[in-house]
């Protein structure tokens, strides 16, 4: 594993001890329409209406969107099961996290 994955990946399981990280399809969505996530993942191996669903509402409300990892890596990160979405609510883990992921991409 790259050494930027690698970082993207701690970064957010520092987001989630911070409790500055939701994930699950409702929970990141919820975020989204309530102006509190700063950055949106999704996982390349998300279903395409997933992936369609969150591209056109963080288009919408104006939120950075990436296509990161696959669901594994994001639950792992996270200490969970798998996950398909997940929303950053802290605007500097956000940016953190879309500077490495923008070395990676």
């Amino acid at each position: 594993m790259n050494p930027e994955i690698k970082k993207v990946l701690n970064l957010l399981g520092i987001a989630t001890k911070s409790r500055n990280l939701v994930s699950g399809e409702f929970s990141t969505e919820k975020a989204v329409k309530e102006h509190k996530a700063a950055l949106v993942i999704v996982a390349e191996d998300a279903s395409d209406n997933t992936k369609k669903m969150f591209t056109n509402m963080c288009t919408y409300y104006k939120v950075p969107i990436f296509f990161f990892g696959d669901k594994n890596d994001l639950g792992h990160a996270m200490g969970k099961e798998y996950r398909a979405s997940l929303a950053v609510l802290d605007k500097g883990l956000a940016d953190a996290i879309e500077k490495e992921l923008k070395l990676i991409m």
